[in-house]
């Protein structure tokens, strides 16, 4: 088996958007992992995922996804018993709300059998996240697994913690994510992620912290204030770029991919997180978390142009 550039694990969801109490549903995608590679594979990236939906038509609409975006899910589990993940959007006078529809989703249902172990032996960097192990202790367990075989057959592991507290309680998302960060090679937390896991607000002690933890390479996303990008010998602050942002769904997840692609790509940690901070700032400028992800040409013309 060849050797591929990037293989995530974790949970898609399909979303369900209704502008107003009178309007219908639209149907859209979501899921932070699932996001990333289709943000890696939009940059050129040769992008793998692994999860389970349901033989319903939420995970047909996924499966038809992927495939047209060049994502390879090949392995993905189809569970007759169980649904694909669902979320649903409403929007108010205090506005957007949003609903889930997961417990016992067929994501939620993977186990270490069915880790598709060598195609994890066979991907230069395995992605996961905080969700990825916060959906089911089997899950979670899983992953844990996922990033050994990784680390055995010598390749690297990255790690958003991406906290969603509705998924699990703090101490427990806490003890998880800061276990499963332990032995991550590449660490993406997000500023606000860090305030609640380590109690951290200052972007070089969350670089601190996840290089103490083990990381090699640390990325502390900003938002709007760009990013700082850190090994043990060198960081870098990333200049914010300034965009007509309309919606910063799914932004974080759209910096993992291009990241992960761009470093395997150059193999420089700090021209992949300028080039990462420019594809999320790109990704603010439509609606949806999957719609609005750049193309690599886009980025391009962006830096060029300063």
């Amino acid at each position: 088996m060849s050797v591929s550039d990037l293989l995530a694990i974790g949970e898609p969801l399909v979303e369900l958007n209704q502008a107003n109490d009178a309007a219908p549903f639209v149907q859209g995608f979501g899921g932070d992992t699932s996001n990333a590679m289709i943000a890696a594979a939009r940059l050129g990236a040769d992008a793998a995922y692994f999860t389970a939906i349901g033989a319903d038509r939420f995970g047909h609409a996924l499966t038809e996804l992927w495939l047209r975006e060049g994502v390879d899910a090949s392995r993905v589990v189809i569970n007759g018993g169980a649904h694909t993940g669902l979320y649903f959007v409403t929007h108010g006078t205090d506005g957007h709300q949003f609903s889930y529809l997961r417990a016992g989703s067929a994501a939620s249902r993977i186990g270490e059998s069915d880790l598709p172990v060598d195609r994890i032996k066979a991907t230069q960097i395995l992605h996961v996240s905080g969700v990825s192990q916060a959906i089911s202790s089997s899950a979670a367990d899983a992953v844990f697994a996922a990033i050994d075989i990784a680390h055995e057959a010598g390749r690297l592991v990255s790690y958003d913690p991406n906290l969603r507290l509705k998924l699990w309680p703090l101490r427990r998302a806490r003890a998880v994510i800061h276990e499963a960060m332990r032995s991550c090679d590449i660490a993406l937390p997000g500023l606000d992620d860090a305030r609640e896991l380590a109690g951290l607000t200052d972007p070089d002690a969350i670089a601190d912290f996840y290089l103490r933890l083990g990381a090699r390479l640390v990325v502390v996303k900003l938002g709007k204030a760009g990013a700082l990008a850190a090994t043990a010998s060198r960081r870098e602050r990333i200049a914010p770029r300034a965009v007509a942002a309309v919606d910063a769904t799914g932004a974080g997840d759209c910096f993992d991919g291009a990241f992960l692609g761009e470093f395997v790509r150059t193999a420089d940690p700090f021209a992949a997180a300028r080039f990462a901070n420019v594809a999320a700032a790109l990704s603010t400028l439509g609606y949806g978390a999957v719609a609005p992800l750049p193309r690599r040409a886009e980025v391009e013309a962006a830096l060029a142009g300063g």
